[in-house]
C-alpha cells in the first residue's frame, strides 16, 4: 500500500509471560501448530495486506528477533530495527524515538501494530477507512469484551443472578490503530511535559482533546491478546490455524 508503512511494538519484557519470557522476547513465542513465533503471524498479515516496509521497535532479547527475521526478505518485507532509547520510556517514547531517528520519513499514514495480538482483521480495509474519513488516528476496537471473571447482580445485600464471564456490549481497544504521520508531531511536542507516554493512555487522549480526528473501526471478528501466561496457555493451535493458516 503506497504510503503506508507498519510498526509494530516488540520491546517489551512480557512480565506477564514469564516464566516463558526469561528465555523468550515475548513475540518470539511459539504459535499453533506450525509453532511460528507470533510475530511471525504478524509480519505476515501485514504483507498479506500490501504493507511492505516495517519498523519493529524492539528492546528487551531483540536480537532473537533480528536473528530470525533479518532484514524481511524471506517475508517479502523490508524490515528496519529501532531499538528503543531509555531516555524516552513508554510505548510513545519508543514510537518517537523511531520518528526522531528517520525510520518513518517516507510514511504518510502509519499502521501500529502491538506485537501481543493475533487476528485476521483486515488492516487494508482499517487503512482504506482511515484514508476516506482523512482521519487523524483510526483504532480497531472489538464490538464486545469478555469479563474474565463472574458478574453478580445485587439487590442490597442479596444476589439475585449470578453470570460467570459474562460478554459485554463494549467498544474494546485492540492494539491496532492508523494515524497520520503527521501526528507525531502531537507526540514530540508531548516528551517533557510527561515522563512515560503511552500510545492508548496518553498520544491518542491528546490527539482527541486538541480536536484531532479520531475514529472507530468496529471489529466483530475474533482476536486474542497473547500478553499473558494465563491466555497463552489457553490458545487452542487448531483455531490458530482455521484463524490464520492462510497466511502460510
Amino acid at each position: 500500500m503506497k504510503g503506508v508503512e507498519g510498526v509494530i511494538l516488540c520491546g517489551g519484557k512480557g512480565k506477564r509471560l514469564r516464566p516463558l519470557t526469561y528465555y523468550f522476547q515475548k513475540t518470539m513465542i511459539p504459535i499453533g501448530r506450525r509453532q511460528k513465533p507470533l510475530l511471525e503471524y504478524i509480519v505476515r498479515l501485514m504483507k498479506y495486506h500490501g504493507i511492505e516496509k516495517l519498523t519493529l521497535l524492539v528492546n528487551y532479547k531483540y536480537e532473537q528477533i533480528l536473528n530470525y527475521f533479518e532484514t524481511g526478505d524471506r517475508f517479502g518485507v523490508k524490515i528496519e530495527y529501532s531499538v528503543d532509547d531509555p531516555k524516552l520510556a513508554g510505548t510513545g517514547g519508543a514510537l518517537l524515538n523511531a520518528y526522531r531517528r528517520g525510520f518513518l520519513d517516507s510514511a504518510e499514514t502509519i499502521l501500529i501494530y502491538y506485537g501481543d495480538i493475533l487476528t485476521n482483521l483486515s488492516l487494508s480495509d482499517l487503512v482504506n477507512k482511515h484514508l476516506e474519513r482523512d482521519a487523524t488516528a483510526t483504532l480497531a476496537v472489538a464490538t464486545r469484551y469478555q469479563v474474565p471473571v463472574g458478574v453478580a447482580e445485587v439487590e442490597g445485600d442479596k444476589i439475585v443472578k449470578l453470570i460467570e464471564k459474562p460478554w459485554m456490549q463494549l467498544y474494546v481497544t485492540m492494539g491496532i490503530l492508523t494515524i497520520d504521520s503527521a501526528a507525531l508531531k502531537t507526540l514530540d511536542k508531548m516528551v517533557g511535559e510527561e515522563g512515560k507516554i503511552d500510545i492508548m493512555g496518553d498520544f491518542i487522549p491528546r490527539l482527541i482533546e486538541d480536536g484531532g480526528r479520531v475514529y472507530a473501526y468496529k471489529f466483530e471478528g475474533e482476536w486474542y491478546d497473547v500478553g499473558s501466561a494465563e491466555k497463552y496457555e489457553k490458545l487452542d493451535p487448531a483455531k490458530i490455524d482455521s484463524l490464520l493458516g492462510y497466511l502460510f
